[in-house]
């Protein structure tokens, strides 16, 4: 699978730009690289690289191994409903209707973000590149699409569950009493497809070789940095490693206002894109950032963001705690963002207005919760044993 560079931030920060510097850079050191046009409405990327672009990969002319594409929401959204309606033909049978042709499928809002989890979902297994490059919508936006796969995963779960097979031989016997037909395996055969192409998604999120590049304006006032704060806080969430954060359209006035006092609150590498004063070419892509900050990467920053966003169980049940302590990185998060909560095997965690269903780890199911702190953005949630699923032994 290649490495996955996800490039989000502000909306206007310069996103496409710092993507597509990026891209030539990689491509630059020899590197098979596809840039990928995710959220560019207005084909900003053509402009600056002075092609059309579609959907298929096209040579871009800047490098040898540089290949560009344009994630169309139209097609992406086609193909998903002529999947779904193909594994849905027993359903559509029995209703007596006739599945919609792929013609009469129209894009609905959201077609973009289905496009890019299209793309993600067909990373594993792909060795045409070393590298791809996302041009992503605003944090935002990237992480509702990107949170969408294990949202769906846990409603299918809930409404069919894999213990409920187990009644299957039973349906026959069952469909004669009710006199209506029952639930058919193909039911659950769909579920388990869905999932594993959700699977798909989640695996190239947590590949080794994905982490996201934030581009930010040059910090402002409060309200930017609480911003910027809570951006920080949403990709901790997602899990999601963050390995630079690059500040662009910086002047010389910038540098100077902010010299004492840096530019944002980041542990991770910050790096500055100047002003050009003017719109970015073509021509200027090589210069836009130091090379340090958007050539191929070593794997030391990106195994560091990576061990930044491991979520770890510490054992201290046999201190005088006698807890379980379950370390949640959450930097830029404060106590007003946050919101947790336990139902069941699950921890409901919500920051900065995103949330998400965690599973919790099989010893804290059998735990209760007996408190949590937030210092130093990391949220630690203490589990003590519960008398009446813990063997005493083990306690």
């Amino acid at each position: 699978m290649p490495r996955l560079v996800l490039v989000s931030g502000s909306g206007g920060a310069g996103r496409t730009t710092v993507a597509a510097a990026t891209a030539a850079l990689a491509a630059e050191s020899g590197e098979r690289v596809l840039l990928v046009a995710a959220d560019d409405p207005y084909r900003s990327l053509d402009a600056l690289l002075d092609q059309r672009l579609g959907a298929e990969p096209a040579r871009t002319g800047l490098e040898p191994g540089l290949f560009a594409v344009r994630l169309d929401g139209q097609s992406a959204f086609r193909a998903a409903g002529v999947r779904l309606m193909r594994r849905a033909k027993p359903l559509f049978d029995l209703l007596g209707v006739e599945p919609l042709e792929a013609d009469e499928l129209v894009a609905l809002p959201g077609a973009r973000e289905l496009a890019l989890l299209d793309l993600l979902r067909s990373l594993p297994g792909q060795d045409d590149f070393d590298l791809v490059v996302v041009d992503a919508p605003p944090v935002a936006e990237l992480l509702t699409a990107l949170a969408l796969p294990a949202r769906l995963d846990t409603y299918l779960a809930r409404l069919l569950p894999d213990e409920r097979q187990a009644a299957r031989a039973l349906r026959p016997v069952l469909a004669g009493l009710a006199g209506v037909p029952m639930p058919s395996q193909w039911l659950f055969e769909a579920r388990a497809w869905a999932s594993a192409e959700l699977a798909d998604v989640r695996a190239a999120l947590d590949a080794p070789g994905t982490t996201v590049r934030l581009v930010v304006p040059p910090p402002g006032g409060p309200r930017t940095r609480a911003q910027q704060r809570r951006m920080r806080a949403a990709l901790a969430l997602e899990q999601l490693p963050l390995e630079s954060v690059l500040v662009s359209r910086v002047g010389a006035a910038a540098v100077e206002a902010f010299g004492d006092e840096g530019f944002g609150d980041w542990d991770e590498p910050v790096h500055l894109v100047p002003d050009l004063g003017r719109e970015p070419e073509r021509s200027d892509l090589a210069g836009l950032a130091e090379p340090a900050a958007l050539a191929t990467w070593p794997e030391g920053p990106v195994a560091a963001a990576r061990k930044a966003a491991a979520w770890e169980v510490e054992d201290r049940l046999g201190t005088p705690d006698g807890v379980l302590v379950w370390h949640i990185p959450l930097p830029g998060a404060e106590r007003g963002d946050l919101d947790l909560l336990r139902r069941g095997d699950d921890l409901l965690l919500g920051v900065a207005g995103h949330r998400r269903t965690v599973p919790l780890p099989s010893a804290l199911r059998r735990c209760t919760v007996a408190g949590a702190a937030l210092r130093d953005g990391e949220l630690t949630v203490r589990f003590a044993p519960d008398p009446s699923l813990w063997p005493a032994p083990l306690r």
